[in-house]
């Protein structure tokens, strides 16, 4: 197109004379040919995109080993630069620079107020990120933070929130960033835990047979592990009781298997004491003072 508007037939292509020969103007014709030819390339870097990019980069997740629930937005977000590079090419290939460029002013703009507006969600989505890159938990671990104030599972894990299930069956929803910006305890990132529990026993108790007790019944139970080998270390000297600390190993943690071992173990050992005759002291509170009446004075005051 020059100065004065005007297409000279010469600037026509293959698909602009064709378009000329059924009677179109110039013009008209120059101005359909750009629209098949941004159409064609369109249609060409999109397929070419979703037949080899896409592939290619759920490949690669794959073999990094990010869940398939987790790649799900991921995917996502590459579906949307392939439909972003088709249309840039595809106004380049049809000679539409000038309005490409006024648009990609106007998207500039808008994407700085967006910015500015949106700030907790750019930051939960930049945390997002970091949570598929660094993966610090997974779906189906078991996550306490906030200085142990919220645990539980977790059950989705998306660009901007996660959602954990808490052990009585609540569903948080949990801006990503409340989970980067501090410290997160996964308990069973490992292929074992250890769990501690301070038994308490009476001064006049033999420490040596408690612990034997403590040490069998954790040996005897099927799912503590025998390496590390279960030990005890006296920890405590309280007011009423002397604390035993156990410390044992299970494998392959969970919440549930949690709380199952420790509590049938707890059982066992408290069923071995009292056979033993080993106590388990509670705290004792002895009350001084007196009380005294003087004669004729009531305890009851009359209601004014």
């Amino acid at each position: 197109m020059n100065g004065g508007g005007i297409v000279p037939l010469q600037a026509l292509g293959p698909i602009g004379r064709s378009l000329d020969e059924f009677g179109l103007t110039v013009a008209q014709a120059a101005a359909a040919e750009s629209a098949v030819k941004f159409a064609i390339a369109l249609v060409a870097i999109w397929v070419v995109g979703r037949a080899v990019v896409l592939p290619l980069v759920k490949r690669t997740f794959d073999t990094r080993g990010i869940d398939e629930h987790a790649q799900n937005p991921l995917l996502m977000l590459t579906r949307f630069g392939i439909g972003f590079g088709a249309v840039a090419v595809a106004f380049g290939f049809a000679d539409y620079g000038n309005f490409l460029v006024s648009m990609a002013g106007i998207a500039a703009a808008g994407a700085l107020a967006i910015g500015l507006a949106m700030q907790d969600v750019i930051s939960n989505f930049v945390a997002g990120v970091f949570i598929y890159t660094d993966k610090p938990f997974r779906i189906g671990d078991w996550i306490e933070w906030d200085d142990g104030t919220y645990s539980g599972t977790v059950e989705d894990i998306s660009l901007r929130v996660t959602r954990v299930r808490t052990f009585d069956n609540e569903l948080l929803t949990v801006p990503n960033s409340a989970l980067t910006d501090g410290v997160l305890k996964n308990p069973v990132d490992a292929d074992k835990l250890r769990l501690k529990f301070i038994f308490g026993i009476g001064y006049d108790d033999d420490i040596e047979r408690a612990t034997e007790i403590i040490v069998e019944e954790a040996e005897r139970h099927p799912d503590i592990m025998d390496d590390p080998a279960p030990s005890v270390r006296l920890t405590e000297l309280g007011d009423s009781d002397v604390g035993l600390q156990s410390r044992f190993w299970i494998s392959n943690p969970s919440r549930s298997d949690f709380v199952r071992t420790r509590g049938e173990y707890v059982t066992a050992v408290k069923q071995r004491f009292d056979e033993d005759g080993i106590d388990i002291p509670y705290p004792v509170r002895t009350l001084e003072g007196g009380f005294n009446l003087e004669s004729g004075q009531s305890v009851v005051q009359p209601a004014e």
